[in-house]
């Protein structure tokens, strides 16, 4: 390991032909999956909280309420995608600029748009539509 000028360490590996490109696709699949997971995460908790009925008024009511859901398996399974994606964050950002890395969180307004209108028949508006498409020219422009 090398230590540069501006106090930044690099390794001797990084200098072998077709690193730089491996490291750069590595560096995305963590960007994805840190997308595919949040988006994932999002969509159990709407589905489970969702079945769990009408938030109840009281304080001991509605600690019970959030107690149950928080034990259920599919909820559980969604924090633990939570957690997943905030490692696969870490790594990502380990490999790219925060700048860059971070308008690629964009595309879940997409997937949850897509997903939402699949999974719970929300409704797909022409303004919304709109919304992912300017979200998408932003994510192509930043990340150029």
């Amino acid at each position: 390991m090398s230590i540069l000028l501006n106090g930044s360490t690099q390794r001797e590996e990084d200098h072998l032909p077709g690193h730089h490109r491996l490291h750069q696709i590595i560096g995305h699949l963590y960007i994805f999956g840190t997308i595919f997971l949040t988006v994932y995460g999002n969509l159990v908790f709407k589905w489970q909280v969702g079945k769990g009925g009408d938030l109840p008024g009281g304080g001991l009511e509605r600690l019970l309420f959030f107690l149950k859901i928080c034990l259920n398996p599919w909820v559980i399974s969604g924090f633990v995608a939570t957690l997943a994606a905030a490692f696969c964050w870490m790594v990502a950002l380990n490999r790219f600029d925060l700048s860059y890395a971070y308008p690629f969180n964009g595309l879940s307004f997409a997937l949850i748009l897509l997903f939402s209108a699949l999974c719970f028949s929300e409704p797909i508006t022409l303004s919304k539509i709109l919304g992912v498409l300017l979200i998408g020219v932003g994510i192509f422009v930043s990340t150029r």
